[in-house]
């Protein structure tokens, strides 16, 4: 996933946000009467509600007079990277193909012959409200993966093209941050003060492994997790589309079977990773038979997203108190997942041997 497409948006996770004070819930109010004007949605009939913890967005729900919505207000330093409006752009027209082969999934509502939205210089993405719940880890089924392994081989088969998609090689000064978090007496430090070798380990064998990676691309939604697809009954839509993009689709596969099986949770289920597995398989054109330690090395994200947050954190990247203190908890977490990535590389590797 590219560091400008990280989004971490969850319809039913309320968990994130502190409550917005009552000045801030007063402009809400404004604003959301101004984009029901203008893009004549009818009178607000509710106050809005902040219905999801989106790690970058706010995202509320409006009831007007033709119905009701979900407005997402995009992060405005976010939209200040000159490649923002590019990426989203391109995400906009690949969810258009998306809609045109019955992708189950919450689209972007269009105004104005266009998905994205401004005013007063905020942009927004507008979606009619679905009353469905994200699954956390305990939740999920061998039902789940079997769904989610199919519509993402399904996602992968529409514009499956046989050359190789281009991933930048990653190089992080890690021992800088480490030095700058103690200068700075942040909490961060004793969480990234020890793993230093581990850190520049795992990057060093990312950098090598992409040069062995599958060449082929395909349309990914890069950020289908748990937490990005809402279930209604066993029926279930695809949200946060705005990181769609083309990436290598064997990519994607390794990440999302780890995450639909319990590794956000540093607790895989192999049943549900090889459910996940088998599943994709039955439905796609892709060849199982490929370096698979090569893709193990590659899938490590983690370490991209572990940098965003330390500079999150130490207020780097970062604007107010509410989001340093929620990327103090992510590094935590990441740190987490990155040191249980390193010691279940052998069991992921051997289940992936006897699945295939």
């Amino acid at each position: 996933m590219s560091k400008d497409n990280w989004h971490k948006t969850d319809y039913g996770n309320k968990e994130r946000y502190k409550k917005m004070t009552k000045r801030e819930m007063i402009n809400i109010n404004n604003f959301l009467n101004l984009v029901a004007e203008d893009l004549q949605l009818g009178k607000v009939l509710e106050n809005p509600v902040q219905v999801t913890g989106g790690f970058m967005h706010r995202m509320f729900k409006a009831v007007t007079e033709q119905g009701s919505y979900i407005i997402k207000l995009l992060n405005p330093n976010i939209m200040k990277r000159p490649t923002a409006m590019g990426n989203y752009k391109i995400a906009d027209d690949i969810e258009k193909i998306l809609q045109q082969n019955n992708i189950p999934a919450v689209y972007a509502l269009e105004f104005k012959n266009r998905k994205i939205q401004e005013l007063n210089g905020q942009y927004y993405y507008i979606f009619e409200w679905y009353d469905g719940k994200s699954l956390k880890d305990g939740e999920i089924k061998s039902v789940h993966c079997e769904k989610i392994g199919e519509v993402l081989a399904k996602i992968h088969n529409i514009d499956l093209k046989d050359e190789p998609f281009e991933q930048d090689e990653m190089h992080i000064d890690w021992q800088k941050y480490i030095d700058l978090a103690k200068d700075m007496n942040s909490p961060i430090w004793d969480c990234i003060k020890d793993y230093a070798d581990l850190f520049n380990d795992s990057m060093t064998k990312v950098n090598e492994a992409i040069k062995k990676l599958p060449p082929v691309k395909a349309i990914c939604h890069n950020d289908m997790d748990s937490k990005n697809v809402l279930w209604l009954s066993n029926e279930f839509k695809l949200i946060d589309l705005e990181c769609l993009g083309y990436s290598n689709p064997y990519l994607e596969l390794f990440e999302l079977a780890l995450c639909w099986s319990g590794y956000e949770g540093c607790n895989i289920n192999f049943n549900l990773f090889n459910t996940f597995f088998k599943s994709y398989f039955y439905n796609t054109n892709l060849d199982a038979n490929v370096d698979w330690e090569a893709l193990y090395y590659s899938n490590n994200g983690k370490l991209g997203w572990l940098e965003y947050n330390i500079k999150r954190a130490l207020m780097l990247e970062c604007d107010n108190e509410e989001e340093q203190q929620l990327s103090i908890s992510e590094v935590k977490e990441t740190v987490e997942h990155i040191i249980y990535y390193d010691k279940v590389k052998d069991e992921i590797l051997n289940y992936i041997a006897i699945t295939l």
